[in-house]
């Protein structure tokens, strides 16, 4: 007899594979399970696989025909032949209660799933159903954005390299060209000889910056290059899109609002800091003031302006 060992996950895994290997049912040979498989701990850590082994049964014709030519064999195999009967007998029934176990519980889960499959479905169209057809969305265009003006960039007249406002002018040409920001450069010179330029054409507001900061930048460096190698001081004032005069009104009504709400609480108010040219636009705005005076507090970049109450308006109240 020959007999075969096969290992798998579990018992009925290893039977079932033997089976198939071989291409034999279970009515042909006899099983022993030589080591049960386990999961070990949570599936994971000292998981055992399953062993049995098949013993292949010889067919009876061949051995009857094997018998008469062997006597002595003949008389062994008779006294063998009940006890191995009755073992293939008690193992059949056991294979066959085995089948039949698993066939109720298989057909028990077909019959849960179909009619869970069926309700699915149905609620599926059900909801299909009521569910309304969804209208794509309508992009809504954003109100307050406006189209940039494109403003048609006309060059300024070109003043006198030698001069200081000539010097600013073909300096700032040469720096808004490498940033990339084409503006006319218009300068001109007080009776003081202090130069004023003015930069057209720079609508969004990439040489202001943050709160003025690029446009003083440029208005430092401008300020170097034309005073380089000279002794006696000139100002240069940087100015585009006429920025300087809508911050210095800002300002103004900023500087008012903040001295009444010092008069009302009794309270000095400190202002956030500011440049020196920021910070004179406050003080001259209230300088005549009636109830509050003005000084700065702080080192720079946060030097800043703070708004107390006159001792006078303190007696009155």
């Amino acid at each position: 007899m020959k007999t075969y060992e096969f290992t798998a996950r579990t018992t009925e895994e290893a039977i079932s594979a033997g089976l198939e290997q071989l291409g034999l049912s279970i009515s042909d040979v006899v099983v022993d399970v030589l080591e049960e498989g386990s999961k070990g701990l949570f599936g994971l850590f000292g998981s055992r696989p399953a062993k049995i082994r098949l013993t292949v049964k010889e067919d009876e014709t061949s051995s009857e025909v094997h018998d008469l030519f062997n006597g002595m064999l003949e008389e062994k195999t008779k006294e063998n032949k009940p006890a191995k009967d009755k073992s293939e007998k008690a193992e059949k029934p056991a294979a066959k209660t085995e089948k039949k176990e698993k066939a109720p519980k298989a057909e028990k889960q077909e019959k849960e799933a179909a009619p869970k499959a069926e309700k699915t479905e149905k609620a599926e169209k059900q909801e299909k159903a009521e569910k309304p057809a969804r209208k794509p969305k309508e992009t809504k265009k954003p109100v307050d954005e406006k189209p940039v003006e494109k403003k048609e960039i006309v060059p300024a007249e070109q003043a006198d390299r030698a001069t200081p406002a000539g010097k600013a002018q073909e300096f700032l040409q040469e720096l808004t060209k490498l940033m990339n920001v084409p503006v006319s450069v218009a300068v001109s010179t007080d009776e003081e000889g202090n130069v004023h330029v003015n930069m057209e054409g720079d609508t969004l507001g990439i040489l202001i910056g943050r709160r003025g900061e690029t446009l003083d930048a440029l208005q430092y460096l401008t300020s170097l290059q034309v005073n380089k190698g000279k002794n006696d001081y000139t100002r240069v004032t940087l100015d585009t899109e006429n920025y300087r005069a809508k911050r210095e009104e800002a300002l103004i009504r900023l500087a008012n609002r903040m001295a009444n709400r010092c008069q009302k609480t009794g309270r000095k108010v400190s202002m956030e800091p500011m440049n020196p040219y920021e910070r004179r636009i406050l003080h001259s705005a209230l300088q005549d003031h009636p109830a509050v005076t003005t000084h700065s507090e702080g080192d720079e970049p946060n030097r800043h302006v703070v708004i107390t109450l006159k001792k006078e308006s303190k007696k009155e109240q």
